[in-house]
């Protein structure tokens, strides 16, 4: 009560100080309310930036970000993963157990319960890889060219065991398939719109019928030339000098008939040797076919498809067959059932054109280097 001192305030009465107490408490809620709103918001961003780590890769319940409606996961810390279950004594029991139960798992797996939403039902990662790996294995794969490799197999029992590709393979390989097949097999060993007269150099094959006791001896029953370019020049059937025990009808193609009413034996001969004068001869063994057909040629001017040493020496064989040299070095079939004289000698030509500058050379050389000695 002194000299500088303020005066005291007025008492108040009780209902002055309940109003401003409630007061107080109203201002102290908003300001909570506030502040709380923008730590939620801000909690909510920088989790949504940056997910928490777990150490083992679990993810933890996620917080709805605002704005997109997207869900935002986060995940649990390892001192979470390991002792939430145990040393906190506020969760349920069912939630212990379940939280026990997913971090089992996660041991087990190796890897969290991450999970992925796919047309709208939710799926483990790990039912996803293998739905995906089951997927893969089931398509067909389409067999190659290269694995189709026998050819004493029926097509339709390759289709049966493979499928209707690898016996269109089959087939294609074996000279089969349909016309078209024959079409490809003809447009290797023919050349289109070339010249359909004599050339320089011509093929020739024979087909052979058995006489005899036991039809071992051979006679003429067929003969084909064609030119350079594959086309035939000449093409006839032979009747028998002899009786005939055995047709050879499988490999020779050669029915009753066909020879039956065939050309005479010497006429044929005639004719042959006078395409052949003063012309390159192409074939395949062809000591065979002048042999049945009587007639001799220059040995300078006989190109022997089996004895050419370059062929023989590719395909690792001292005798190879003409259906061999076909396979390795033209990738066509021939053969591959009753054999045709003209497509033989075709492919015999083919074989001599797809080497002729080497042999050619080759032979000058030869005889340039006996010229010299």
């Amino acid at each position: 009560k002194g000299p500088g001192r303020a005066a005291a305030a007025p008492p108040r009465t009780p209902g002055e100080i309940s109003c401003n107490w409630r007061a107080l408490q109203e201002l102290l809620k908003q300001k909570a309310k506030s502040s709380n709103d923008s730590l939620s918001r801000c909690q909510a961003h920088s989790k949504k930036k940056n997910p928490l780590k777990a150490g083992d890769g679990q993810e933890v319940p996620a917080i709805q970000g605002k704005g997109k409606g997207k869900v935002v996961k986060a995940k649990s810390s390892q001192k979470m993963d390991n002792g939430s279950s145990k040393d906190n004594p506020a969760l349920p029991k069912s939630k212990k157990a379940a939280r026990e139960k997913t971090l089992n798992s996660s041991k087990s797996n190796g890897k969290g319960c991450q999970e992925k939403k796919k047309n709208g039902n939710v799926l483990e990662n790990g039912d996803v890889k293998h739905k995906r790996r089951k997927t893969e294995e089931h398509v067909e794969q389409q067999p190659k060219e290269a694995e189709i490799w026998f050819d004493d197999v029926d097509p339709k029992d390759i289709e049966a065991a493979i499928g209707p590709e690898a016996a269109k393979i089959a087939r294609r390989k074996m000279g089969l398939e349909t016309e078209e097949s024959k079409k490809s097999v003809e447009q290797v060993l023919v050349k289109e719109k070339a010249s359909e007269g004599l050339t320089r150099a011509i093929a020739m094959d024979c087909e052979m019928v058995g006489v005899g006791a036991k039809g071992e001896d051979s006679i003429l029953a067929r003969v084909s030339i064609v030119n350079q370019f594959g086309k035939c020049i000449y093409d006839k059937y032979v009747k028998p000098t002899e009786e005939v025990t055995d047709y050879r009808t499988a490999v020779s193609g050669i029915r009753p008939e066909n020879i039956n009413t065939g050309e005479d034996f010497t006429t044929v001969q005639k004719e042959v040797a006078n395409i052949l004068k003063g012309r390159i001869l192409v074939g395949h063994a062809l000591r065979n076919d002048l042999k049945v057909l009587l007639l001799d040629h220059p040995k300078k001017q006989i190109r022997d498809t089996q004895k050419y040493k370059p062929f023989r020496e590719r395909v690792k064989s001292g005798r190879p067959s003409l259906k061999l040299l076909c396979e390795r070095l033209l990738h066509v079939q021939v053969q591959t059932s009753e054999h045709c004289s003209i497509q033989d000698a075709q492919a015999a030509m083919r074989l001599y054109t797809l080497e002729k500058k080497r042999w050619e050379a080759a032979l000058k050389n030869k005889s340039n280097n006996k010229k010299c000695k």
